[in-house]
């Protein structure tokens, strides 16, 4: 297997089911002696692209609606 110029490697898929690395995994890289380790992230890094959504949009919302008026508006379309 080779390197890309990017750094890029793909990790054959037997080896990331028996490692449990599932898309969207956060890795860690570990360094020992000379060999490489992927690892599984202790914890995330930086918030998901959810998380990131729903904080760019907080308190920018401009319509005073409850619930029930929500309700009423969204089924009479």
């Amino acid at each position: 297997m080779r390197i890309t110029a990017k750094g890029q490697v793909t990790i054959p898929q037997e080896i990331r089911e028996r490692a449990g690395l599932l898309p969207n995994t956060e890795v860690d890289f570990e360094l020992n002696r000379g060999v490489v380790r992927i690892v599984p992230a202790k914890r995330r890094r930086r918030p998901g692209r959810g998380q990131r959504i729903v904080r760019r949009l907080w308190g920018s919302g401009t319509v005073r609606m409850s619930t029930d008026e929500i309700l009423k508006f969204t089924r009479s379309k």
